[in-house]
């Protein structure tokens, strides 16, 4: 594993216990219909029906589309009662990234990884990144979404520091670190839905980092 990151950029402004910040669930939308929308449609484009899915860091939305099946939406996250009010997870189990890295998942057992408005809060991303090109078949995907908001206490300082675009290249560099070929990066302005977006409005941007495992 190679680390990308200084101990001072691993630091967060609330050091307690992960666990406790999100002990209790929060069943809300953290980003706007506009940038959701927007996150349905990259799944249908990138991921193939009867994929093995794994939603890293989820919560009681996957943002997958309805109508597609998967050969299994398998769930983690912070919050028990989250994940179990998902309807699209299969299964899912709680553990803190942060405290342990290790992903109880066979090698070469997924085709494609979700983490949505996440990475912004791990503090050893190096592992992580290294355990999901393990757990990734040759040609899966990992798919990292986000967007300009996060709980500010519970981001480490290199993204809290940082800008729309140091968080692409940041997330980019981690994945190469970990041997992630080089990744595919979006970048869009998503327009408020209905009327608001007709005369102008906008939605929440829209940022996602794909990388494929080699074959």
């Amino acid at each position: 594993m190679v680390q990308v990151l200084t101990e001072s950029q691993r630091r967060k402004w609330d050091s307690s216990d992960d666990a406790m910040f999100y002990a209790e669930p929060r069943f809300v939308h953290h980003l706007d219909a506009a940038f959701r929308q927007r996150l349905t449609q990259l799944y249908r484009e990138r991921i193939p029906t009867g994929a093995v899915v794994l939603d890293l860091m989820s919560s009681w939305v996957s943002h997958l589309p309805d109508d597609v099946a998967y050969a299994s939406v398998i769930g983690h996250g912070l919050n028990a009662r989250e994940l179990s009010a998902n309807p699209r997870l299969d299964r899912s189990w709680v553990q803190n990234l942060n405290a342990d890295q290790h992903l109880p998942l066979e090698s070469s057992s997924v085709d494609a990884t979700l983490i949505v408005a996440g990475w912004q809060y791990l503090q050893y991303p190096e592992a992580v990144a290294a355990e999901l090109l393990r757990v990734t078949r040759p040609g899966g995907q990992l798919i990292v979404a986000f967007s300009n908001r996060m709980f500010f206490t519970k981001a480490p300082q290199i993204w809290a520091d940082g800008s729309d675009r140091e968080h692409l290249a940041y997330v980019a560099e981690v994945l190469m670190a970990q041997g992630w070929p080089t990744p595919t990066v979006i970048a869009e302005q998503t327009r408020a839905p209905g009327l608001p977006g007709l005369i102008g409005a906008k939605g929440d941007p829209f940022f996602a980092v794909i990388a494929t495992r080699p074959g």
